[in-house]
């Protein structure tokens, strides 16, 4: 039984805060963390909030064409550990996220490819960041370049079969909640690819 019915009404829809003064709290590099007075409107409670800003962000299914997925492991000083994800990476000033993708793929793994599109966006946490991430998949890409890391990038390359990397995910090797969310909407295209 689902939790709620999204095409029954509720006695108590919720209700728009109004948003009133920001001041910055941190700035960072890559990130700034702002402090955002919201007022409800009918309770007249008045809270400051924390909202990180932060610029948008690409994530890249890209499939080879025997039907690997590239990935990438990665040293991610959030969980201080190795982590196995697709590539991805910042959005700059002025790119769309088709462009941005294919960038960043070949920055990261030297993969260049064809026919990329944007599979969906998401907010990856929309309870405390405005930011989006664009999932784009990019078909038949080939290994064409050496890499282009950052001074702070250091990745290993992976292709596995698309299977072998759902696989990972069901079993919790693969714990990138992005990443996950690429790999959900990359799988309706995905049965489709491998429907007879």
């Amino acid at each position: 039984m689902p939790l709620f019915n999204v095409n029954k009404p509720t006695n108590n829809p919720i209700s728009a805060w109004t948003r009133g003064a920001s001041r910055v709290l941190a700035k960072t590099r890559i990130l700034e963390l702002h402090g955002v007075m919201y007022s409800h409107p009918s309770r007249k409670a008045e809270t400051e909030f924390s909202v990180i800003h932060t610029s948008d962000w690409v994530n890249v299914i890209a499939t080879t064409p025997d039907r690997q997925l590239v990935l990438v492991k990665q040293f991610r000083y959030g969980i201080g550990a190795p982590s196995l994800e697709i590539p991805g990476g910042i959005i700059e000033e002025g790119e769309e996220p088709i462009q941005a993708g294919l960038r960043e793929l070949q920055e990261e793994t030297g993969f260049v490819g064809t026919h990329a599109r944007v599979l969906g966006r998401v907010h990856p946490n929309p309870a405390i960041q405005n930011n989006r991430c664009y999932l784009v998949w990019v078909e038949n890409v080939v290994r064409q370049s050496d890499v282009a890391w950052d001074e702070h990038e250091e990745l290993e390359v992976i292709t596995l079969p698309v299977d072998q990397a759902y696989a990972l995910a069901h079993s919790g090797d693969i714990t990138h909640s992005l990443v996950l969310n690429g790999l959900l909407l990359f799988m309706p295209h995905w049965l489709a690819m491998k429907a007879p």
